[in-house]
């Protein structure tokens, strides 16, 4: 599968999709922002730079200062596809976080999602 198209996304138009899923759900942007951090070790500042350069999701994982160790622990089906079994790495780490949001918006509790 050709993921050209996602990896070339800037960052920057896929956040504020985030936030907004979010938030119709009653969830905050501060806790799409602690999922980012969590998820890629980005901080408040990194994050804003990445907005602002529109950084594509490429680049805006190969540059994540850290990617969580506890990722493994990511598990379930977003898109149809079983986000553990996704051999593309750059792919998975887009779906990591596309399956992390998703569960905030269901309601799932910030501890859980953390996978702490």
């Amino acid at each position: 599968m050709d993921n050209t198209r996602v990896y070339r996304m800037f960052f920057a138009g896929v956040y504020p999709l985030y936030i907004n899923k979010a938030e119709r759900k009653g969830r905050t942007k501060a806790e799409v922002d602690e999922i980012i951090y969590w998820l890629t070790g980005y901080d408040e500042q990194a994050l804003q730079q990445v907005l602002t350069n529109k950084t594509d999701f490429e680049t805006f994982f190969a540059q994540a200062p850290a990617l969580n160790p506890n990722v493994s622990k990511i598990t379930g089906l977003i898109c149809g596809y079983r986000v553990e079994e996704i051999e593309d790495p750059v792919m998975q780490k887009v779906r990591y976080l596309d399956k992390l949001v998703d569960e905030l918006a269901k309601g799932r509790p910030m501890e859980k999602i953390l996978r702490s």
